[in-house]
């Protein structure tokens, strides 16, 4: 299955990825510039990304806790997302993200 992730500057991949990972341990995982702090726990907003908006309604609703966390990342917009919190399955072969800017 694919995952496809645009980087702050415009740069395309195309991941592979495992169906169950989480799309945080996927990008991790490729070397691709994601901070990831707390490794998935929903505990830090470093994992943001921007879900394409044709994806959005394949994902779970926001929980309470991502939409805490999302509180305080850097430019959220109404497609942003914990990437830890979204888990690969079939449904979302070809799910595209951009990882959102961190600050500096």
């Amino acid at each position: 299955m694919i995952l496809n992730v645009t980087t702050p500057d415009g740069e395309r991949h195309a991941l592979e990825a495992l169906e169950g990972w989480r799309v945080m341990e996927v990008i991790r995982d490729w070397g691709l510039p994601i901070v990831a702090e707390c490794g998935g726990a929903c505990s830090c907003a470093t994992c943001h990304v921007y879900v394409d908006a044709d994806w959005l309604d394949r994902l779970p609703p926001r929980s309470e806790e991502e939409e805490a966390k999302l509180d305080e990342a850097f430019d959220v917009r109404g497609t942003s997302r914990l990437s830890c919190q979204i888990l690969m399955r079939e449904e979302l072969d070809g799910l595209h993200v951009t990882l959102a800017p961190m600050p500096r």
